[in-house]
C-alpha cells in the first residue's frame, strides 16, 4: 500500500510517525481539549507540532465570541470591534490573495481582542449565482450526462444544495488552517433562509418605494450563458491589432481587432463611408453620425441613407461625441447594440432595433442572414456587401474585447427589458457620507475614485436568467379571460411584489380596485444579481429586517476591510443600501489592501498556475501534487497544460513547508496601501526561519528558568536591574509603542519590522548573547535576569500573537505566569503597552548602541584580518558620564564581540590600530603579528587609494543627505572624520562645492571614458561569443592617449574581467578588429571563437529582432494609434522598440566584426 503512495505522501507518513514517536503527549489529548504541553518542545520549529490541536479547542473555549470580552477586567467600556469577512464565493476556494485579506483581518481582530474588546470577526460564503450553476452543470453533464433543463428548475435547485453541502465548506477548512478567529456560531450563507428573508424584503421595500423598476435598457449579455452579466464579469481584453479568440460554440477561432469600412448609398448616387469592427451589428443600425465641424459630411447632416438590405431609411445626424479621426469620421449608430450608441439614440429619440437573440443567432427580416450565428453573420454580411459593392475593405485595428470571465464568450450589448435599481439619489449620499468623513477611507488616494464613479453612476440592472439564487419576488399581473379589463392591464405591463403570491395578490387587487378572483399573477423567472444580497451583508448578518439584539449591538460594523478591485460593485453598493434600508452607514471605515500578484507581478490566473492554495504553503506540496490538484479543477485541456507549464517554472522542486505563522506574518510584511505585492514563496520561507529563531529564543528561555519560577513584578526587579536590562526593557517599550501605533494606522510593515527587530536584533543577538554567564551564577543577578528575560520573551509573545497564533500560543502555554495574570490563552491576554512598560530611556539606548558599535568594529577587524580573537582593545573617551556607562558595559562588549579583553583608559595605548567610534569615542586594538603582517603589505598607493575613497564616500552622503536624510546621517556616523571636521551631524556639515573640490578634468575624463568604452567592448564580445576570457590587443595612434591607456591597462583587465590587455603600435594578425574612436581600435584574439557556428547564431539572433521590429513598427502606424491604444499598451510597445533597437544596433556590430575577422 505504501509503495503506491507518491514520494511527497511517504514523507508525511514517516513525518507523522517520527513525531508521534518523539511528542506522542503532545497528540493524545482527549480531542477536542486544550493541548498538553506538558512534554517536552522539539529541539527545532516544526509548523505541523505547533498548529495541531490549538484552533478546535479556541473554538470550543469561546475565545472567538464576543461574549467572552464583554465583562473582562480589562475592558474599560470599550466600543465592540465588529468586521464582516467579504464573503467568499461558495464554489471556490482561497488563494494567496484572499490570504493577504485573512492575515490582516484577523491580526487586527485579535490584537483588539486582547486590548479588551468585544470583538466579532462575522462569517460566510455567497452563493455566486453564475459561477455555482456552472460548477453543478458541468458536474451533471460530466457524471450524469444530464443538463438543468432535464431535471428541472425545482429539481437541479436542491442538487444546487445538495453539492453546497458536500463540497462547498472548503473554504471554512482552509480559513481554520490559517487560524482566522471567526465567530463560527454566527454562519451566514447568502442563500440561507434568514438571509433570503432580508433579500426579499429588501426588493420589495425598494420596490414599492420606486428605486427598483423595470425597464427596457441595454444591458451585458452572454450567449453561452443566456445571462446578463455583471460588469465585474466581463473581462476587457485589449488588443493592438488582428486577433484569434476562442468563443464557445464556434470550432473556429473568431478574429477581431479588424475594422471593416462599408458605405451607404444616398439617394444623390452617392456614398457615405463608414468603418467598424462589428459589422454585423450593422443589420440594426438606424442612423449615420458625424461631426457637426467635419467640412466633409456636414453639407450631409439631416439627409437620409437607405439601408442596403432592410426597408429602412437612417437619418444622418450630427455629434460632437464623433472622432473625426476614427476610420471614415462617419460612424454607424446601433442604439440596441452599442453602449455610447444607446445614448445618442436616447438623445435624439432614434429607434432602437435589436437584431440578436438571446442564443446569439441572428433575428432580422433578411432571410439571408436570419438564424445566422452572429459570428457567421459577420461573414456572410461581408460577401453581400461586397455584392453590391459597398465594402470598402479592412485593416488591423486596436481595440478592447470584452470576454464574460465566466464562459470566455464574447460579451454583447443587449436591449433587454430587467430589473434596475436607480442609483442616482443613493450615489449622491454616499458621496456626501465621505465628504463629511462620516465614512472613512484608507488610503485616501481611493477617495477619489469612489466620488469619480458614483458621479457618473448609471442605474444597476439586477437581473439574472439564472436558476441557482434568489428569485425576484415580482409578479406580473393580468386579468382572466372575458374580464373586460384583461387588454388594459396586459399593455400596461403591470407589476406587482410581494413575500408570497397570496401577498402580491391582494396588492395587486388593491391598487386596480377589483377582486382578487379576475386577476392572474405569473413569477418573473430571473433571479437577483448576486451583488444585490452581497450589498444587504452588513445587516442581514445581524437578522435584519428583524429587531435583534445583534443588530442593535454589533450594527453598523467598525471595518470594511477589502480589496480595491471591488470598490464599486460591493463597497459603494453595501454603502448605498445601508443607508437606504436601515437608515445608517454599515461601516464606520474602509481599509482597502493591495491586489497581490505572483514574484513576477502577473495576476493570479488558474491558466497561468500561478494560483497557490494557502494550505500548499503551510504544508509544502511537491511539483507532483500541485499538477495532481488541477485534474480536480473544471479547465479546458490547454488551460490545464499551460497551467503545468507554470507551475514547473516557478516551483520545480515544489513548494517548501512554511507554516502559517510564517504565511501570515510574511503577508503583513509587504506595505498594503496604494502598491500591488509581488509575493515570492521564497520570502515566506524565509520568515519561517524566523520563526525558528523565536523558537530557540523560546528554548533557551524555558531551560534557563528554574522549575520552581515564579516571575516577580516588575516594579520589585526594576531597581536591581544591570544596564543591558535596562536597554532590553527599553526597546520593549519603545517597540510596544511603535506597534499599537502601527495598529491604529493600518501600516503593517511597521509593525512586522518592529517586532522583527525586537526579536532578533534585540533580544537574541544581544541581550540573550549578553546574559548567558550570568545565568550561570547562582545569584541575585541571574534572578534578576531571569525575571527580565521572562518579562521579555512574555511580551514578545503578546506582540507576535496576533500575526502567529498557532506559536505564540504553544510557547505562552508553556512560560510561567505571574501571580496576577489568569488568562488562559494567548488570544484573551492583554496586548502590551507602554502603561504595562513605561521604561523608555533614549539617552541609555544611544550609550548602548555606541557599544554595540564598538562590538561591530572589533568584529570587522577580526574578520578582516582573519583573527578568531583579538588579544586586546582599548577605548578612550573624553566623556565622564560615557565613559561610565562603557566600563559597565565592557564585560557585555567582550561577550558579544568575542575578543579577549577590552578595557577603558584615558590615554592612547602606542602601537595600535585606530578607530574613531564618536566625536568623544575611540577604538584602540593591540597590533598583532597578524595585523603588522598585513600592514608591512600594505603600500603607499593602497594608503593614497583609502584616503580617496573615503574622500569619495564622505561627500557623496553630503550630496544625498538632503534627499535621503536616515540613510546618509546612519553612514556618516561611522565614517572616520578628518581632525579639522566637528559637525555632530550631517545635518550640519557643509555641502559639497566646487572649492572643496576643484579637481574637474574634462580631458582625463575623455580618455577614462575611452576606457571604460574599451571595457564595455570586450564585456560584450565575451558575452555574445561565449568567451569567458578572452585577451585583447589596443592600437591607438596618440601618443598622450596612449600613454593614459597604457596606465589604465589593469584597471580594464579588472573591469573587464578579460585574461589579458596590451597596447601595441601595429594591427595584430588573426584578430578580431572594432574601432573605439577615430584614433583608437580594439583587436581581440579569436583562438577561442568557433566563427562560423557563433555567425550563424548572431545571424538567427538578428533576423528574429528584425522581425520583432518590423512588428512593433506596424501595430504603431496603425489609424488613431495614440487615441484608441492604452497607454500601458503604448508604453509596453516604447519599451520594447528601445529594447531591440539596442539588441539590433549590438548584434549588427557583432556579425559586422565576424564577417570582417582577419
Amino acid at each position: 500500500m505504501l509503495r503506491r503512495l507518491p514520494k511527497s505522501a511517504l514523507q508525511r507518513v514517516w513525518f507523522c510517525k517520527i513525531c508521534y514517536k518523539r511528542y506522542s503527549s503532545a497528540f493524545t489529548t482527549a480531542f477536542p481539549g486544550k493541548k498538553d504541553t506538558s512534554g517536552p518542545l522539539p529541539k527545532s520549529y516544526n509548523p505541523q507540532f505547533v498548529e495541531s490541536v490549538w484552533y478546535s479547542w479556541w473554538e470550543k473555549s469561546g475565545f472567538f465570541r464576543p461574549e467572552y470580552n464583554k465583562n473582562v477586567k480589562h475592558r474599560d467600556g470599550k466600543e465592540p470591534f465588529v468586521v464582516c469577512l467579504p464573503p467568499p464565493n461558495v464554489t471556490g476556494s482561497l488563494h494567496l490573495g484572499h490570504t493577504l485579506m485573512v492575515a490582516i483581518q484577523d491580526s487586527l481582530i485579535r490584537w483588539h481582542r486582547m486590548n479588551g474588546r468585544e470583538t466579532l470577526w462575522i462569517p460566510g460564503s455567497d452563493h455566486a449565482g453564475i459561477a455555482t450553476q456552472i460548477v453543478v452543470e458541468k458536474k451533471l453533464q460530466k457524471e450524469r450526462q444530464i443538463d438543468r433543463h432535464t431535471l428541472g428548475r425545482e429539481q437541479f435547485v436542491r442538487e444546487v444544495h445538495k453539492w453546497k453541502e458536500e463540497c462547498g465548506n472548503e473554504i471554512d477548512q482552509q480559513l481554520k488552517r490559517l487560524g482566522a478567529s471567526l465567530d463560527w456560531s454566527r454562519p451566514n450563507f447568502t442563500m440561507s433562509e434568514e438571509f433570503s428573508r432580508a433579500v426579499q424584503e429588501a426588493f420589495i421595500s425598494l420596490h414599492d418605494d420606486g428605486t427598483i423598476y423595470r425597464g427596457n435598457r441595454l444591458i451585458n449579455w452572454s450567449c453561452a450563458l443566456r445571462s446578463t452579466i455583471s460588469d465585474i464579469e466581463v473581462d476587457k481584453q485589449p488588443i493592438t491589432g488582428a486577433t484569434d479568440f476562442r468563443v464557445p460554440g464556434y470550432e473556429d477561432p473568431i478574429q477581431f481587432g479588424v475594422l471593416h469600412y462599408f458605405s451607404y448609398p444616398l439617394d444623390s448616387g452617392t456614398e457615405i463611408p463608414v468603418a467598424t469592427t462589428r459589422i454585423e451589428t450593422m443589420l440594426g443600425d438606424t442612423a449615420i453620425a458625424v461631426h457637426p465641424d467635419d467640412v466633409r459630411y456636414s453639407h450631409l447632416i439631416g439627409r437620409k441613407v437607405q439601408h442596403p438590405f432592410i426597408d429602412r431609411m437612417l437619418p444622418i445626424i450630427a455629434s460632437e461625441t464623433v472622432d473625426k479621426d476614427f476610420g471614415t469620421g462617419a460612424v454607424k449608430v446601433t442604439p440596441a447594440h452599442d453602449f455610447n450608441d444607446y445614448d445618442l439614440g436616447e438623445r435624439y429619440s432614434l429607434d432602437s432595433v435589436t437584431i440578436l437573440g438571446e442564443d446569439g443567432t441572428i433575428d432580422c427580416p433578411v432571410p439571408r442572414f436570419n438564424g445566422l450565428r452572429r459570428f457567421d453573420a459577420r461573414l456572410e454580411v461581408i460577401d453581400a456587401l461586397k455584392e453590391k459593392g459597398l465594402y470598402g475593405g479592412q485593416k488591423e485595428h486596436a481595440m478592447v474585447v470584452p470576454v464574460c470571465s465566466r464562459s470566455s464568450d464574447i460579451v454583447e450589448p443587449l436591449l433587454k427589458e430587467q430589473w434596475f435599481a436607480r442609483c442616482d439619489n443613493l450615489a449622491t449620499q454616499a458621496i456626501a457620507a465621505v465628504e463629511s468623513g462620516e465614512l472613512s477611507i484608507c488610503p485616501k488616494m481611493h477617495c477619489k475614485t469612489w466620488q469619480h464613479w458614483l458621479l457618473n453612476i448609471r442605474d444597476w440592472c439586477i437581473s439574472r436568467q439564472l436558476w441557482w439564487g434568489h428569485r425576484i419576488p415580482a409578479y406580473r399581473v393580468s386579468f382572466r379571460n372575458g374580464h373586460p379589463k384583461n387588454q388594459k392591464a396586459d399593455s400596461e405591463n403591470m407589476w406587482v411584489s410581494g413575500r408570497c403570491y397570496q401577498e402580491a395578490l391582494e396588492k395587486a387587487a388593491a391598487q386596480l380596485n377589483v377582486n382578487e378572483e379576475h386577476l392572474e399573477l405569473t413569477q418573473d423567472d430571473d433571479v437577483l444579481d448576486t451583488w444585490f444580497s452581497s450589498a444587504l451583508f452588513p445587516f442581514a448578518v445581524h437578522g435584519w429586517p428583524s429587531q435583534t439584539d445583534d443588530l442593535d449591538r454589533f450594527y453598523p460594523s467598525t471595518l470594511l476591510e477589502t480589496g480595491h478591485d471591488i470598490i464599486f460593485f460591493w463597497v459603494a453598493r453595501m454603502v448605498m443600501m445601508g443607508q437606504k434600508l436601515t437608515g445608517r452607514l454599515p461601516f464606520k471605515e474602509v481599509y482597502f489592501h493591495s491586489m497581490v500578484r505572483d514574484a513576477h507581478g502577473r495576476k493570479m490566473s488558474k491558466s497561468l498556475g500561478n494560483v497557490i492554495d494557502p494550505v500548499d504553503v503551510i504544508q509544502g506540496a511537491s511539483l507532483e501534487d500541485l499538477h495532481a490538484r488541477l485534474e480536480g479543477n473544471l479547465l479546458d485541456p490547454a488551460e490545464k497544460e499551460r497551467s503545468r507549464r507554470g507551475q514547473a517554472a516557478d516551483y520545480p522542486r515544489g513548494i517548501p513547508e512554511c507554516g502559517t505563522d510564517a504565511l501570515r506574518f510574511t503577508l503583513c510584511t509587504y506595505k498594503a496601501q496604494g502598491e500591488d505585492v509581488n509575493l515570492d514563496v521564497n520570502t515566506v520561507q524565509t520568515y519561517r526561519f524566523f520563526c525558528n529563531k523565536i523558537w530557540n529564543a523560546a528554548l533557551f528561555t524555558l531551560n534557563a528558568l528554574p522549575d520552581n519560577f515564579e516571575p516577580s513584578p516588575m516594579s520589585e526587579t526594576l531597581a536591581d536591574c544591570s544596564i543591558m536590562d535596562r536597554w532590553i526593557l527599553s526597546r520593549l517599550s519603545d517597540t510596544t509603542s511603535k506597534i499599537n501605533s502601527g495598529f491604529q494606522g493600518y501600516d503593517f510593515p511597521i509593525i512586522t519590522s518592529a517586532i522583527h527587530k525586537f526579536w532578533v536584533q534585540n533580544l537574541c543577538d544581544v541581550y540573550l548573547e549578553s546574559i548567558k554567564l550570568s545565568l550561570r551564577a547562582d545569584d541575585h543577578r541571574a534572578v534578576v535576569s531571569r525575571n527580565v528575560l521572562h518579562t521579555c520573551v512574555d511580551a514578545g509573545l503578546r506582540l507576535i500573537g496576533p500575526f502567529m497564533p498557532y506559536l505564540s500560543e504553544e510557547i505562552f502555554q508553556r512560560l510561567p505566569r505571574k501571580p496576577e495574570r489568569e488568562d488562559p490563552s494567548i488570544c484573551v491576554a492583554p496586548y502590551p503597552t507602554t502603561g504595562e512598560f513605561p521604561m523608555f530611556d533614549g539617552s541609555l539606548e544611544e550609550r548602548v548602541a555606541l557599544s554595540l558599535d564598538i562590538v561591530n568594529r572589533i568584529r570587522s577587524i577580526q574578520k578582516e584580518f582573519g583573527i578568531p580573537k583579538l588579544s586586546a582593545g582599548h577605548i578612550v573617551c573624553n566623556n565622564d558620564d560615557l565613559r561610565g556607562v562603557l566600563s559597565q558595559l565592557c564585560p557585555t562588549m567582550v561577550t558579544l564581540s568575542r575578543c579577549r579583553k577590552l578595557q577603558m583608559t584615558n590615554q592612547e595605548p602606542d602601537r595600535c590600530l585606530a578607530t574613531t567610534v564618536a566625536s568623544n569615542c575611540a577604538l584602540f586594538v593591540e597590533m598583532e603579528e597578524s595585523i603588522k603582517l598585513s600592514l608591512r603589505a600594505d603600500d603607499h598607493r593602497a594608503r593614497v587609494s583609502r584616503n580617496v575613497l573615503h574622500t569619495c564616500v564622505d561627500a557623496g552622503l553630503r550630496l544625498i543627505s538632503p534627499f535621503m536624510p536616515y540613510l546618509s546621517e546612519e553612514i556618516f556616523q561611522r565614517l572616520p572624520r578628518r581632525p579639522e571636521q566637528e559637525e555632530p551631524s550631517i545635518c550640519v556639515a557643509p555641502y559639497p562645492n566646487t572649492e572643496e573640490f576643484p579637481m574637474f578634468d574634462g580631458s582625463l575624463e575623455e580618455r577614462v571614458a575611452l576606457s571604460l568604452d574599451i571595457v564595455n567592448r570586450i564585456r560584450s564580445i565575451q558575452k555574445e561569443f561565449g568567451i569567458p576570457k578572452l585577451s585583447g590587443h589596443i592600437v591607438c595612434n596618440d601618443d598622450d592617449l596612449r600613454g593614459v591607456l597604457s596606465q589604465l591597462c589593469p584597471t580594464m583587465v579588472t573591469l573587464s574581467r578579460c585574461r589579458t590587455l596590451q597596447m601595441t603600435n601595429q594591427e595584430p594578425d588573426r584578430c578580431l578588429a572594432t574601432t573605439v574612436a577615430s584614433n583608437c581600435a580594439l583587436f581581440v584574439e579569436m583562438e577561442d571563437i568557433d566563427v562560423p557556428s557563433v555567425l550563424e547564431r548572431l545571424q538567427a539572433k538578428l533576423a528574429k529582432t528584425s522581425t520583432g521590429l518590423k512588428k512593433i513598427e506596424a501595430q504603431r502606424s496603425i489609424d488613431s494609434y495614440e487615441d484608441k491604444v492604452p497607454l500601458n499598451i503604448r508604453e509596453k510597445h516604447d519599451q520594447q522598440m528601445e529594447v531591440l533597437q539596442a539588441d539590433s544596433a549590438r548584434l549588427g556590430a557583432a556579425v559586422a566584426m565576424l564577417k570582417t575577422a582577419r
